[in-house]
This record gives structure tokens, C-alpha cells and sequence, in this order.
């Protein structure tokens, strides 16, 4: 296959079957609804050594948030939906109730729901206050800038992970410059995260290795250093 100059094999990826989430981060702007999305999907870019992952799928407007106010949504994923409601319950707490401003709201809807906020309302040691609004819990928990609201529940989908494709490219720059061009153009694409620095990995990895303690090592049929 031969696009815009560019030899392409028609070959296949390796995908996954997982589960899935999405969640709405709002603050007071979008400089804390990033600084809180960001904190909240580090250390997330492979359920081999992370446990989830997870990224910034798309930046949204006032209009499009539960509250009105600017936010960002997130996808996080996992082999399992016990690590999947461990991991964010976890980063619930840790990077969105300590975020300023910061609120956090199911980002889709699904037969199975998992906890949000469900939990994180005794933080508030009692003080916390919770209502219905249109089927859908609410949880108010006291802090020291104000309240932090969040909704009790979140979706739970199936999903698909590690869809990738190889760059051969003459140069290392060469290289990083059609990535950089792949991952701004993936980057329009609902639904979808790319968990890597930047979205590129570069430590691709083959199955087995020659030490016994490691399943899988690096790809050396693909390390340019190696030829000979």
C-alpha cells in the first residue's frame, strides 16, 4: 500500500480485551481542570507496570460539562474491572479531591456502574451532604477551598487496548516527526487516548527474553544500534 509517497504494509496490530471508563474533570478553568485530568492519568501509560491506562481524551467547552464550568474528559483502562475500580477510586482521591476547584462527573453511561465518588464522601467525616438530581447521585464533601462536588458513579464499558503501529523511518528525527504528525492527527478521534509519552513509545517489546525473570525484552530485530 502506497499513500502520499509512504510504503505501508497492510498487516495487523495487537488488541486487547478490556475495561473501560470515562470520566468529566471541571474546575474553575482549564488550567486546573488540566492540572488535575493530568495528575490524575500519570503513571498510566501500561497495565504491565501501571495498573490502568489512561489519558486526556478531549478538552471541552462550558457548555458541554455537567456544572457549566470548562473541564476535560479522561478514558482509563484495565485487563479487569476490580483494578479498573481500585485504580480510580485511588486516583479519585489522591488527584482529584486534592485538586483546587476541581470536580468530577461520570463521563458515560453503561448497565455496569462503579464507584466515583461512592466512597470518597467520608473524607467529609460526616459534613457531607448528597442529593438526587434526575436519577443520579451527588455528592457534596466539604474542603478548604469551598466544596468538592462529584457524581457517585461512573460507567463501566467493555473497551479494546494496544492498537500500535511500527515507524521505519531513515533518521531518528525522521522517526519522531511522523509520530508526532500520527499521534496530532489521532488526537481528533473521539473514544480514543494514546498513554504514552506524548502518545509514542519507543521501548517496543518482544515476547521472552533470555533472562528468566523477564516475560518480555526489547525488540532488538527493530533497534537500529544493533545492525550488523
Amino acid at each position: 500500500m502506497l499513500i502520499n509517497g509512504i510504503q505501508i504494509d497492510d498487516t495487523y496490530a495487537e488488541a486487547f480485551n478490556m475495561r473501560g471508563t470515562r470520566v468529566i474533570i471541571t474546575a474553575q478553568n482549564h488550567k486546573w481542570a488540566y492540572h488535575a485530568a493530568n495528575a490524575m492519568t500519570g503513571f498510566a501509560t501500561s497495565v504491565i507496570g501501571c495498573g490502568v491506562e489512561a489519558g486526556i481524551e478531549r478538552e471541552m467547552t462550558a457548555d458541554e460539562t455537567p456544572d457549566g464550568r470548562p473541564g476535560v474528559s479522561i478514558l482509563m483502562f484495565a485487563m479487569g474491572s476490580k483494578v479498573l475500580m481500585q485504580q480510580l477510586e485511588t486516583r479519585m482521591g489522591q488527584c482529584i479531591l486534592t485538586c483546587p476547584t476541581a470536580a468530577a462527573f461520570s463521563g458515560i453511561t453503561s448497565e455496569d456502574m462503579i464507584s466515583l465518588g461512592k466512597h470518597l464522601r467520608y473524607f467529609g467525616d460526616g459534613y457531607q451532604t448528597s442529593k438526587l438530581i434526575a436519577g443520579k447521585r451527588y455528592w457534596r464533601i466539604p474542603v478548604m477551598d469551598g466544596e468538592f462536588l462529584t457524581e457517585e458513579t461512573t460507567g463501566m464499558v467493555r473497551a479494546i487496548g494496544g492498537g500500535n503501529f511500527l515507524i521505519l523511518a531513515t533518521s531518528q528525527p525522521a522517526a519522531l516527526a511522523a509520530a508526532e504528525t500520527a499521534i496530532e492527527a489521532m488526537r481528533k478521534l473521539p473514544n480514543v487516548i494514546m498513554p504514552f509519552p506524548g502518545g509514542v513509545v519507543r521501548s517496543g517489546s518482544k515476547v521472552g527474553s533470555k533472562y528468566k525473570t523477564m516475560f518480555a525484552s526489547t525488540n532488538d530485530a527493530f533497534c537500529p544500534t544493533l545492525k550488523g
